[in-house]
């Protein structure tokens, strides 16, 4: 790690939340219940698939890896975070801030992938119902989420040794309350345009990808969808994607403004603020979107609850 011993710069200085100096108290309440809730309700989402046998099914696999990986994800910002609400000196040390930018990047390009496994466990399970348990067995969903886990290492791995060998000369102070790709790059004292195409064409695939992917799946499942002879029976299959596709928009939407756009357009302001909502609010309703809306799920949940009460 000789690289880290060249550079004058030995921690960051977040000043995400600086000009809202007055409120820190307040968001720091408002964001520790928020994650708190994000916490219990994954741990019920997985306790509960874990426990019910009606819920092992690759559809439920998926939701409990997802849920996973968002637990992970949260973990890595938000308690940073929130001590650096209370504190008077919000800093990260400069290997803590390639730590950070690793997980986050190697559990939400995981995460980009992993909505694409969502996105084709979807499609077989219409398109091909009567094969289904052959198609998704369970070496096929373990070797879905292992492909997604190595795409998301292999690009969090480049793109975190690329910024993270430029020079850091002159300022400390990320406009962030973490160490994302763009604040970090700001105070970077050389920016090397070989590296900053790589990491931009990285991001581009990360993003475009699962999202083409995605769209083929549900391009075959629309077109399934359409043949149904009953209102009720096409209502049913489209019931079952409806929480994917939302999961979806919101994610690209987000992960689109914040890393396929032009560098003149950089906001540290809006950044932040779109950064708030992707790592406290849509692990926030991923969970009620996901399971807590669904009947299949709802009753699992109280046959758990159930055998759990009824234990003593």
């Amino acid at each position: 790690m000789e690289w880290v011993n060249e550079t004058l710069v030995r921690e960051f200085v977040f000043l995400g939340f600086s000009s809202l100096a007055g409120l820190q108290q307040l968001l720091f309440v408002v964001f520790l219940l928020m994650y708190l809730f994000t916490l219990g309700t994954n741990a019920i989402i997985i306790s509960t698939i874990v426990l019910d046998r009606a819920l092992h099914t690759p559809m439920y696999f998926f939701l409990a890896v997802l849920s996973c990986s968002e637990t992970c994800y949260t973990f890595i910002i938000v308690p940073k975070m929130l001590v650096d609400l209370l504190a008077q000196k919000k800093t990260i040390s400069f290997m803590g801030c390639a730590i950070q930018m690793f997980s986050f990047l190697f559990l939400g390009c995981s995460h980009s992938f992993l909505l694409a496994a969502m996105g084709y466990d979807r499609y077989v399970a219409i398109c091909n119902p009567l094969r289904y348990t052959v198609l998704m067995g369970y070496g096929v969903c373990m070797g879905l989420v292992a492909a997604a886990c190595v795409c998301g290492f292999t690009v969090a791995q480049i793109i975190t040794s690329l910024i993270f060998h430029l020079p850091f000369h002159s300022s400390n102070q990320l406009h962030h309350f973490f160490c994302d790709i763009s604040p970090v790059l700001k105070v970077a004292s050389h920016h090397n345009h070989f590296s900053q195409l790589v990491i931009i064409m990285l991001c581009a695939l990360v993003l475009v990808i699962p999202l083409l992917l995605i769209l083929v799946s549900y391009i075959r499942i629309l077109s399934a969808i359409l043949q149904f002879p009953s209102t009720l029976g096409r209502y049913k299959a489209f019931s079952t994607c409806a929480s994917h596709l939302i999961i979806v928009i919101v994610h690209y939407g987000c992960a689109s403004f914040i890393y396929l756009r032009p560098k003149s357009t950089y906001s540290s302001s809006w950044d932040a603020l779109i950064s708030v909502s992707y790592t406290i609010l849509t692990p926030l309703f991923n969970p009620m979107i996901y399971s807590l809306r669904n009947k299949e799920f709802k009753s699992a949940l109280q046959r758990v609850m159930g055998r759990t009460i009824s234990l003593p």
